[in-house]
């Protein structure tokens, strides 16, 4: 299967092909992709010739070349409608009835140059499926945002994170602005869909079945708090298809290279030290607690709060006793074998080491801890 992908340098470009490279085996009933899959990429530099020799053989066709910011706006019309044109040309002269997916923007429904310009390479693409009994994919896509794409060119998304990441104040002019957003990864799995013949149709267009409705605000929000998570250690919402989840990880790629790690609050005495690593507005807090050759920590208990206990390093004994009894239980736990330890409400604990070296207990707890509403009660075991 050969595929052939203009715009291939930009930014939905580099998504598709890289996805396309890393396709599963199997990923379309048995499809081999190491050796049936061949790409071929075409970019606004690349010669008009090459176009014309890649019409002859492929058997899809991803159109994503086109122009958004140019010098002048009779450059809108030459870069969308006109090479779509020579695109369609190409194809039909060389009788290639391969399908065609486009993408368009919504700006196709505005009276503007570069609107007027994807809509008349839209009605090209779905003329030309017409009269020559081609199947046809037009997307009129929203904003997409992730990663790669390009700041301070056609995304607020990758311009505030671009700036919010390195400390550069951001304008906004109006921050109840609404936009409606669509992540590239989305992007790209309908994509593959449609080169499957699984596309969402709705009359004559295509369209990506997850969107968001939000404003210029609320992403400046999202964003500056994702900048604010290295000091109060909160990991944002990670639910499946949340926008806050998509920004999250468009926002880490735009961080500069030298700041990828930042420093922990240790709090470290004679005992060993206690850091909290993640805090999470509904799943509680993780942390990574170090005990010391022979020392003792613990000895209290909760009412509500629960804990998990993983030893990964080290060697030592968690005890726990139910607040009314005098029945000690002890497990005996070891770094090397990995084990959860539940610690139900009402239960004293304590973790021992008894080993040589470091103990290296990470625990998760239902609550992030909260100096005056601590839920924490000193008992000996």
């Amino acid at each position: 299967m050969k595929i052939l992908i203009t715009g291939a340098n930009g930014f939905i470009g580099q998504n598709l092909i890289t996805s396309l490279h890393n396709l599963p085996a199997g990923w379309n009933s048995g499809f081999d992709v190491e050796e049936k899959l061949y790409l071929m990429e075409y970019d606004m530099e690349s010669s008009p010739k090459l176009l014309e020799e890649y019409t002859k053989e492929c058997d899809f066709v991803f159109h994503l070349a086109g122009v958004n910011r140019p010098k002048n706006s009779d450059e809108f019309m030459e870069g969308n409608a006109g090479l779509t044109e020579s695109l369609l040309n190409h194809l039909k002269n060389n009788h290639n009835k391969a399908p065609v997916l486009i993408t368009s923007s919504i700006q196709a429904e505005l009276d503007n140059a570069y609107g007027i310009s994807k809509k008349v390479a839209e009605e090209m693409v779905l003329q030309y499926g017409k009269e020559n009994g081609v199947q046809t994919f037009v997307y009129r896509l929203p904003n997409v945002f992730g990663k790669w794409c390009r700041p301070n060119y056609n995304s607020v998304v990758a311009t505030f994170a671009f700036q919010i990441a390195r400390d550069i104040p951001i304008t906004i002019h109006d921050s109840a602005h609404k936009m409606q957003l669509v992540y590239i990864d989305d992007v790209i799995t309908e994509f593959l869909l449609a080169l499957t013949g699984k596309e969402h149709r709705a009359q004559s267009f295509c369209y990506i079945p997850t969107t968001y409705e939000t404003t210029v605000g609320e992403i400046a929000h999202f964003l500056h708090s994702f900048r604010q998570s290295r000091n109060n250690i909160q990991i944002p919402c990670m639910e499946e298809n949340s926008l806050e989840k998509k920004l999250y990880s468009t926002y880490l790629s735009y961080l500069p290279e030298n700041m990828f790690s930042y420093a922990l609050n240790a709090h470290i005495d004679a005992r060993g030290s206690f850091t909290e690593l993640f805090r999470s507005a509904d799943r509680g807090q993780v942390s990574v607690n170090i005990t010391k050759p022979g020392i003792i920590k613990g000895n209290h208990w909760h009412h509500t709060k629960t804990e998990k206990f993983v030893v990964i390093s080290g060697h030592g004994v968690i005890r726990l006793r139910k607040i009314q009894d005098s029945n000690v239980i002890e497990y005996f736990v070891d770094g090397e074998k990995p084990e959860v330890i539940d610690i139900p409400p009402g239960y004293t604990h304590q973790i021992v080491n008894n080993g040589s070296s470091d103990l290296i207990t990470v625990i998760w707890c239902s609550e992030c801890y909260d100096p005056n509403h601590p839920d924490t009660y000193f008992l000996e075991i």
